[in-house]
């Protein structure tokens, strides 16, 4: 799906940069089978990961930073960050990332959560819209 809304954006996977901000996570059993349920991460787990991405964001230095989810935009911004009052804002000035804007959307599995129900296809181009928006910051 993120690869779609990548393409419906305009945005060739070969120029972006992907990574998770937290390098680890925490699972709980399902209730029934095998399957292993990621938890969100706590404070303490994203500070832990906060050097590694640190290190990659020195690395790579992007012009622009698309956090996908409130646990990328705390681990980027360092501090807690609701989707619903910030989502598609761009983010300038932000500490440690030098002239990279930000942009702040919702996970990717939030919209997957929603395919099958009326709500898909206005999630889906809200995602698209947001990811537009982090590609037209690059053009100027």
């Amino acid at each position: 799906m993120l690869r779609d809304a990548l393409a419906d954006a305009g945005i060739d996977l070969d120029d972006v940069y992907l990574t998770n901000a937290v390098k680890h996570f925490r699972h709980t059993q399902a209730p029934r089978g095998k399957r292993r349920i990621h938890e969100k991460p706590n404070v303490a787990q994203i500070e832990a990961c906060h050097p590694w991405l640190a290190a990659e964001l020195g690395s790579v230095r992007p012009d622009v930073i698309v956090c996908l989810g409130a646990t990328a935009g705390r681990s980027v911004l360092g501090r807690p960050v609701r989707i619903t009052a910030e989502r598609g804002n761009v983010i300038r000035g932000a500490s440690g990332l030098a002239d990279a804007a930000v942009l702040i959307t919702t996970h990717p599995s939030a919209v997957l959560r929603l395919r099958g129900k009326p709500e898909w296809g206005e999630a889906f181009d809200g995602f698209v819209a947001d990811l537009a928006r982090a590609r037209s910051l690059l053009a100027g």
